[in-house]
């Protein structure tokens, strides 16, 4: 009888795994249902378009316009005037239409912009990486979240059926008379404990898989636990401080705080460049037709035009140097923001670094402490078979024993999410560091 909890607790711990999902599966639900991802996914595509938009400033621009017109008109002429011009009533209609092409040749403000948006696109796209990464932090932990909720209600069921099991002794012991009745009462209060924390335990379960749920858009199925490949690796290299320059390379939140830097110097010369002349090669075609006029004839005029255009800005009212301003301010904050961004990315890399080292201390440490609670629970049921402990003594001694197998799990599992926490600190997270951790995985 001592190995049934034990026993109940493997086959309560080892669900069928035939058809459970597993955590890149549940990744690739997360992909094509996440409304976050989504939406990322779609600043993405509407970030690209800044480089088309850049470009055009830069390319010629045509316009065609047409009108018609009804005209009514009345001319009296002067008195002095030669009688060959009489004056009269007309009504006539004109309309034309003309084509105009501006190609700039000069304009420094346009160029700039063009730099502008190739930076823009490039912050989109380290964005885009960004929530890739995030997603799969997300979808990690809510994936262990739903386990470690799963183990809690499978330990204290096991806890359950461990107290309910000596609280039968305690009663048969009562009964004979080699008990007190405190024994009955204190593995009675347990029970009753125990109980309450299997409610609290099922709700819990509830709310992680409802937080999965929104995640991939579907109720979640069974997930697979740790399985028996799961090992503890030291990050590599062991060194944290390589680990910092590592991310100061390759971070994309540093890459995003360093191109908006760049835009704000160049914001600050394109402003600069509100002063400067423009030079545009400007070419016109128009035709125009009228069946009547002041003269009592029509007309039918084409003209073709083309030169170069120089325009010089004078004076703005002081918009322009007020811009200047205005760009050298968040010239001065984008720079402020970058040194911000590589003191944050240093130390959530050393974190990161430190979640996963001490991580793995913690697990062996509660892997120790196992094997102690283990030993102290049989130790303690001999004493009370012997009578040197008591019915008390047991029951702490199982409640030391689930209460550390259950900071085992959730140790574990926060060591892995360590893992993918300090890849995505330097920005190297992708799907094949899933796969490792989906690895140990039944």
């Amino acid at each position: 009888m001592k190995k049934l909890p034990h026993i109940l607790l493997l086959a309560l711990v080892m669900p069928s795994v035939a058809n459970a999902a597993d955590l890149l599966e549940t990744f690739h639900a997360a992909q094509a249902n996440d409304p976050v991802f989504a939406s990322a996914r779609a600043t993405l595509q509407a970030g690209q378009e800044k480089l088309p938009q850049g470009r055009s400033a830069l390319m010629p621009s045509v316009n065609l316009s047409a009108n018609t017109t009804y005209n009514d008109q009345t001319v009296q002429y002067n008195p002095t005037m030669p009688p060959l011009f009489t004056g009269g009533e007309s009504r006539y209609n004109s309309h034309g239409y003309g084509v105009n092409l501006v190609q700039p040749l000069f304009r420094q403000q346009n160029w700039l912009a063009y730099n502008e948006s190739e930076l823009q696109v490039a912050q989109a796209e380290a964005q885009f990486k960004i929530a890739e990464q995030d997603l799969m932090l997300r979808v990690a932990q809510a994936y262990f979240d739903v386990l470690i909720a799963q183990d809690s209600v499978q330990l204290v069921e096991a806890q359950k059926t461990a107290i309910a099991e000596q609280l039968e002794q305690a009663r048969r012991n009562f009964e004979v008379g080699s008990a007190t009745i405190t024994d009955t009462l204190e593995a009675q209060a347990r029970h009753d404990l125990t109980g309450a924390q299997e409610i609290a335990a099922r709700n819990n379960l509830e709310i992680k898989r409802s937080a999965l749920q929104q995640l991939i858009n579907a109720v979640p199925k069974d997930l697979k636990p740790l399985g028996k490949d799961f090992r503890l690796e030291a990050p590599q290299p062991a060194d944290m401080e390589k680990w910092v320059d590592n991310a100061q390379l390759n971070s994309l939140q540093l890459a995003i705080a360093q191109a908006g830097a760049t835009i704000a110097e160049k914001e600050v010369a394109r402003n600069r460049g509100g002063h400067y002349p423009t030079v545009d090669l400007v070419a016109n075609f128009s035709k125009s037709v009228a069946n009547g006029g002041s003269f009592g004839v029509g007309t039918d005029s084409t003209n073709k035009s083309i030169g170069m255009q120089l325009n010089m800005p004078l004076f703005q009212g002081g918009g322009v140097n007020s811009r200047l301003r205005e760009a050298e301010a968040n010239r001065e904050r984008a720079s402020q923001e970058l040194e911000n961004a590589r003191r944050n990315v240093a130390q959530q890399t050393r974190q990161a670094y430190l979640g996963v080292v001490s991580g793995i201390a913690q697990v062996k440490a509660l892997q120790q402490a196992l094997a102690s609670s283990e030993s102290v629970l049989e130790a303690s049921k001999l004493g009370h078979e012997v009578g040197v402990r008591t019915n008390l003594d047991v029951l702490n001694a199982q409640q030391q024993l689930f209460s550390t197998r259950r900071d085992l799990f959730q140790a574990q599992y926060n060591y892995l999410t360590s893992q993918l926490r300090l890849k995505a600190a330097v920005s190297s997270l992708g799907e094949e560091d899933m796969g490792k951790v989906n690895q140990a995985l039944y």
